[in-house]
């Protein structure tokens, strides 16, 4: 894919988060949870058209079956392409999860039993879409793993650049679904415990905007290394041992260093910025953030690029003595 049109692609994920979240707080019985869509408006939708006559009934079950096999529609396109293996199986499981949950889904009572209603309510439907997103997860896993072992070098560095792609998709989603959700729910909470004191909000609101970009700095932070990568990548594939490639993992080094130090001072910051203001807030949320994973990810590219460099130096110092 194009440089362009994956930013544009990543771009259009952010809006879609986004507007997922203003959604959810405001049309919560359409959007209730994030892991429930597009099954729980599906199934609304079936419903809506299963109540609206013989016609619609008709109409409805037509779709929900089709649905429901879709995973076994795949299952024949691939049978057709190339050999069956294990993992595949998945696909069969998948249409057996997705003919229960739509069907729940179609039929609030069934919910309403298993859950009790009110909250439960909200936590099934989150399990009945995780439940089918863990096995679409789970067969593209194990699918991944069987083209990596069986992918000559060549292969693998485009399957390296798939999944550092995959990667930023969820970095994204991490900001504006997880993170903004975050702002907008601190928000909403904040000024249904403060009704009448409106006026009083202004530096509250503030803070909360900047706990949001101090939360989401170390996912943009990893996304700008993922970018890098992806040059480093395409720069191995001409030559592993060029000027251009040691020059592309210089810049992951560098990235990863200012990522390190921008997240550390962020924290550092926000808390003394509460501290200054802690008069004029409503809510004080003291951070003591240690995004483990985002400095994992930071460290591991920041060891590749180290690697890459000294393959130059020990390919520069053989071909010397050559």
């Amino acid at each position: 894919m194009k440089r362009k049109a994956y930013i544009g692609l990543l771009a259009a994920e952010a809006l879609a988060c986004m507007a997922f979240c203003i959604l959810q707080a405001s049309l919560a019985g359409l959007f209730s949870t994030a892991m429930a869509f597009p099954f729980e408006q599906v199934g609304m939708g079936l419903r809506s058209l299963s109540l609206s006559g013989g016609v619609g009934n008709a109409a409805a079950v037509a779709i929900y079956f089709a649905a429901g096999l879709l995973p076994a529609a795949a299952l024949l396109v691939l049978r057709k392409k190339r050999r069956l293996h294990a993992e595949d199986g998945l696909l069969v499981l998948l249409c057996a999860v997705l003919f229960a949950v739509l069907y729940i889904m179609v039929n609030p009572g069934a919910i309403g039993a298993l859950a009790g209603g009110g909250a439960g309510w909200l936590v099934e439907k989150a399990m009945l879409g995780s439940m089918v997103y863990s096995i679409i997860c789970g067969y593209f896993i194990l699918r991944a793993l069987r083209l990596f072992f069986d992918g000559s070098t060549g292969k693998l560095v485009r399957y390296m650049s798939v999944m550092l792609g995959l990667l930023n998709v969820l970095f994204v989603y991490a900001v504006f679904g997880a993170c903004f959700s975050g702002m907008f729910g601190s928000m909403s909470a904040l000024q249904a415990g403060n009704a009448g004191n409106e006026h009083l909000l202004g530096a509250s609101y503030v803070f909360i905007a900047l706990q949001f970009v101090v939360n989401a700095l170390p996912y943009v932070f990893n996304m700008l290394v993922v970018f890098a990568a992806l040059r480093l990548l395409d720069e191995m594939r001409k030559d592993r041992y060029s000027a251009e490639t040691v020059a592309a993992a210089g810049q992951i080094a560098r990235l990863c260093a200012a990522a390190l130090v921008a997240v550390v001072l962020a924290n550092v910051g926000f808390n003394l910025l509460q501290l200054i203001f802690a008069k004029s807030l409503m809510v004080v949320n003291s951070l003591v953030q240690i995004p483990v994973f985002s400095i994992a990810f930071v460290l591991a590219a920041l060891l590749f690029a180290r690697l890459v460099t000294e393959n130059k130096q020990l390919k520069d110092e053989s071909d010397m003595f050559i």
